[in-house]
């Protein structure tokens, strides 16, 4: 008899975007000529920069020649897009990061789902609530936790909640935990971590010999200069924070599929006996384990975003994601909701109306304008009585939902 992992069980019976798309497909069913327009998962819309295709399609041919075959690569990464990464995304913002500290992977949804099998089943972890699924499921898939209460909490975590008093970006807690997920600018709320923010708590996990685990798969919407990108421009962060990055919404790889995780070398734990170990060989025994590499193809492609045209591209299609998100805070602003971040995030956080529940507002946004968005209680206890748009799409579909909420809730 295969006995089944038990924990499953203490989830949700379908992932929070699955049932998303349950609801919407039910709803164009039964009303086919409906045009939905989709501001929920936050999937890009605009198609691969030019550069990035061109470098593409040259990988494409040097695998169909013997004397430039690709066949296995290096598990964490090829040379010429580890580098790329090491001076664009770290040196070029003053940060030290080595080549074995880079590693490549096939999406950060991935790596923060994996890295929680490096920490000990007993490990104490804090989340912040509102928060990416993902963190929490994990570690309850691990069996980190009990059954969830009433609330929608499971006992064992520690929950830091984000609300409009502190503008979504809770502070340390007073307890003692072993790891934090933090992710900034964040999802789904779309604010952002201030340099000070981000000092305190590199400065408590040092005080606590606790780990970090920051996910900045949005840092390249942030258009402050004073705001950081990575955590490691906090001195010290490399002692105690792991950075997850993805090219997903910077370069449009929702559908190609690459990111990496920053594990410094400095970064440590503690093994049964209280001897110190390197996260980053744990990660590297993890990683070479139950992971072949991200394909040639896709590395050349991350690594022509950081071409000169790549750049320029990118950026653009990011300015162009940015301009959408400017209009959806200022129409439905004016409107007369109440939102948050939009400003260094492809995200906003919207408060219902007349006190609806999440779900309520999602069933009257998708009935009442053919719009869809994500329910903030799927993001958390905390989430409820909000929402998130997303600002990925179209402009001509933008613009259309702006005036279909605009008069389904004037």
């Amino acid at each position: 008899m295969a006995r089944i992992n038990e924990h499953y069980a203490k989830l949700p019976a379908s992932y929070l975007f699955p049932e998303i798309g349950r609801r919407v497909r039910a709803y164009q069913a039964a009303h086919p000529d409906a045009k939905v327009i989709r501001l929920g998962i936050g999937d890009v819309t605009e198609p691969l920069a030019p550069a990035i295709t061109e470098a593409m399609h040259a990988a494409v041919d040097e695998m169909g020649k013997r004397e430039t075959f690709h066949g296995y690569g290096p598990e964490q990464g090829y040379d010429f897009l580890v580098e790329a990464i090491r001076q664009n995304d770290y040196a070029a913002r003053g940060v030290d990061i080595a080549a074995d500290e880079i590693f490549v992977s096939d999406g950060s949804k991935c790596d923060s789902g994996n890295i929680q099998e490096i920490f000990a089943l007993g490990a104490r972890i804090a989340v912040t609530d509102p928060v990416y699924p993902v963190y929490v499921d994990s570690n309850v898939m691990a069996g980190r936790t009990a059954a969830a209460g009433p609330d929608g909490r499971y006992p064992g975590f520690t929950y830091l909640v984000g609300t409009e008093a502190n503008g979504f970006q809770p502070e340390p807690p007073a307890e003692p935990v072993d790891v934090v997920y933090l992710c900034s600018p964040n999802n789904p709320t779309g604010t952002v971590a201030t340099r000070a923010q981000l000092e305190r708590w590199v400065a408590w996990a040092k005080a606590n010999d606790s780990i970090i685990l920051f996910d900045a798969a949005y840092e390249s919407y942030i258009s402050d200069p004073s705001l950081p990108r990575s955590i490691y421009e906090i001195p010290g962060a490399k002692d105690v924070a792991l950075e997850l990055r993805s090219f997903s919404k910077r370069a449009g790889f929702t559908g190609v599929r690459c990111a990496f995780m920053v594990v410094p070398k400095g970064v440590t734990g503690v093994d049964p006996s209280g001897k110190r170990v390197a996260l980053n060989a744990l990660w590297a025994r993890r990683h070479t384990t139950k992971f072949n590499g991200a394909s040639y193809v896709v590395q050349r492609g991350a690594a022509a975003a950081y071409s000169p045209a790549g750049l320029e591209q990118t950026n653009a299609q990011i300015a162009f994601y940015m301009e959408n998100a400017r209009l959806l805070r200022e129409s439905l602003g004016a409107a007369g909701f109440t939102i948050f971040g939009g400003v260094h995030a492809p995200y906003l956080w919207i408060r219902t109306t007349g006190g609806a529940s999440s779900w309520d507002f999602f069933d009257q946004l998708l009935t009442k304008a053919q719009v869809v968005g994500t329910p903030g209680a799927g993001f958390g206890p905390a989430g409820e009585g909000y929402f998130r748009l997303s600002a990925f799409n179209s402009r001509a579909n933008i613009e259309e939902a702006i005036g279909r909420i605009r008069k389904a809730f004037g």
